[in-house]
């Protein structure tokens, strides 16, 4: 029998700065960039593209790293693997993601490529696009997995980004493994549809194979199974995981758990500024309702109200106080025991 867990979610992703500001539909074409998708550039157009932006706003980011921090302010016990340089920007991220709570204590690597930056384009339709320059995300690899670490927590979750630099694969792989060997739970965020269409084989073997909780949004679950719409996709969901969170913009989310289906509406929002960070901040309530054994109705709302939240300002980390939000708007006793 597995040890109580003294972790209850450790992330694992791409450790990422963002840069975020306002731009137009037609500065997107300019830039060549698909409206409300991630694009992978090389270091070489960084400088271009943010000398294109307007004034914005500097924040931590990373899909995984946002999501831990999210459920840390939300009283979870959390940690993050990823890799920075010992830079400024790497200096910003580990003091960003510590101060919210979260345990990181992957080395920096005193070498090589710069810490990753995202210049996140937000139209006035809230939509993002991002272009992502992964940096010294590229260098995390097994190495940095600290198999203790992975058989401590309770739930381990990762980003399907890490699906596109290969050693972080093999990272994820041997992080997997171990939860699974340890009796610990997988969860894993399908990232991007773009991601998906290129890795669909490899996501789709793991999802079926050792993940227990699959997030994704409507595009990407569409991707996943080679879909004719979401209706269609649900058809597929069903076996394929134990429990699948679907979210759908302003349509709210849907829950699967086998011939269990729980559709939650979307919390209103007086005005939406930016969709950046939705997802991650919805993982991050319902896992942290999930580890303090909520039911699937419940966690999906909590991650309801924690999205709502981060869309109503620039960048993906909360502004307000979630968990407060979450105890108004979901119950006082949803994160009962939480620190």
């Amino acid at each position: 029998m597995s040890p109580e867990p003294a972790i209850d979610i450790l992330g694992i992703g791409n450790a990422i700065v963002d840069v975020l500001a306002h731009t137009d539909d037609g500065a997107l074409a300019d830039l060549g960039l698909h409206k409300g998708t991630m694009s992978l550039i090389d270091g070489d157009r960084v400088p271009a593209i943010y000398a294109s932006m307007a004034p914005g706003v500097e924040c931590s980011g990373g899909s995984a790293a946002n999501t831990v921090a999210g459920a840390a302010l939300l009283g979870a016990r959390t940690a993050f693997i990823g890799k920075v340089k010992d830079d400024t920007l790497g200096h910003i991220f580990r003091h960003d993601i510590r101060s919210a709570g979260v345990a990181f204590d992957t080395p920096p690597a005193a070498d090589g490529s710069a810490t990753a930056c995202c210049l996140v384009m937000v139209t006035p339709d809230a939509h993002r696009t991002m272009a992502t320059h992964l940096g010294a995300c590229v260098e995390l690899g097994p190495e940095a997995v600290d198999p203790d670490l992975v058989r401590a927590a309770a739930v381990t979750y990762v980003e399907g980004y890490l699906w596109d630099p290969p050693r972080a694969r093999d990272a994820v792989r041997l992080a997997v493994r171990t939860a699974r060997e340890a009796g610990r739970r997988v969860a894993l965020s399908l990232s991007d549809p773009f991601c998906v269409d290129r890795h669909r084989d490899e996501l789709r073997e793991l999802v079926e194979r050792d993940v227990d909780l699959l997030f994704a949004n409507e595009e990407e679950i569409v991707s996943l199974f080679c879909a004719r719409d979401f209706d269609d996709a649900l058809q597929h969901v069903h076996g394929a995981v134990e429990v699948a969170a679907l979210t759908r913009s302003e349509k709210g989310s849907v829950v699967v758990n086998g011939g269990e289906v729980h559709v939650i509406d979307a919390e209103p929002v007086a005005r939406v500024v930016d969709t950046t960070g939705a997802g991650d901040l919805y993982a991050a309530g319902f896992l942290a309702a999930w580890v303090r054994g909520a039911d699937l109705g419940t966690c999906a709302r909590a991650g309801g109200v924690c999205a709502a939240e981060v869309i109503t300002h620039l960048g993906a980390r909360p502004e307000g106080d979630l968990r407060a939000l979450v105890a108004a708007r979901v119950g006082e006793g949803v994160l009962a025991g939480a620190r």
